[in-house]
């Protein structure tokens, strides 16, 4: 039985029309004259603090605490600002999904697992109204290794209910191979969503336990049966 839900964001609960990127692109531009820090870079499934690392060292600028902080205290300035610009929306069936699972008898614990920072997830999900639907999660200032994270979700999450979670009660949605691997990692179940970058069948490859097109094909009842 699943005892604990946690969501990706980008591409699995929310798409933000590029915001994220561009938000990127601006802040290395603006505080490290770099436009085209983020060319070639493979952003999906992955921890922000791991993006900076790999874009700061395309330019040969040692990524030490000062120039994280740098990064990030603009990088969230653009991300809120684009996000106004941009065209985007909570992927099909999210908001369903996640207010079907509170209306359960016995509803799951809904936690976050992001590469975002946490007030860049914050801010992506107050934007759609979802970040109140959350009481948990790990995020990428926790840690820069995505595997680590969902461990450190599931202890969070053990810590909220007051009783160990193992990882099969545990269940990682998201949009890419790696979060899939995350989940493996904590031995938890995985249910993958081609609602962002990855094909249905590049995900199949993948061996998740659950492969959906969209959130609108499972009911919460089924979700927590998995």
């Amino acid at each position: 039985m699943i005892r604990v839900v946690l969501f990706d964001i980008d591409g699995t609960l929310v798409r933000t029309g590029g915001a994220g990127v561009r938000a990127f692109e601006r802040t290395f531009a603006s505080q490290f004259n770099a436009p085209d820090a983020t060319r070639h870079v493979q952003f999906a499934g992955r921890t922000d603090p791991s993006l900076v690392r790999e874009c700061l060292g395309k330019r040969q600028i040692e990524p030490g605490p000062a120039e994280f902080d740098r990064f990030f205290q603009t990088y969230v300035f653009w991300l809120q600002h684009l996000l106004t610009e941009a065209e985007g929306s909570p992927c099909p069936g999210t908001r369903e999904l996640i207010e079907g699972l509170q209306r359960l008898p016995n509803p799951p614990l809904l936690g976050l697992l992001t590469g975002n920072i946490r007030l860049g997830a914050e801010i992506k999900l107050r934007h759609y109204d979802l970040w109140g639907m959350f009481e948990t999660g790990a995020f990428g200032d926790d840690h820069e290794d995505r595997n680590q994270l969902a461990a450190i979700a599931r202890d969070r999450a053990s810590d909220y209910l007051g009783k160990r979670v193992s990882g099969d009660e545990v269940l990682v949605i998201g949009d890419t191979p790696l979060d899939i691997r995350c989940a493996e990692a904590i031995q938890a179940k995985s249910l993958a969503v081609a609602t962002g970058g990855a094909t249905h069948e590049h995900l199949a490859a993948h061996r998740p336990t659950v492969l959906l097109r969209d959130l609108t094909e499972i009911t919460p009842e089924q979700l927590c049966a998995t």
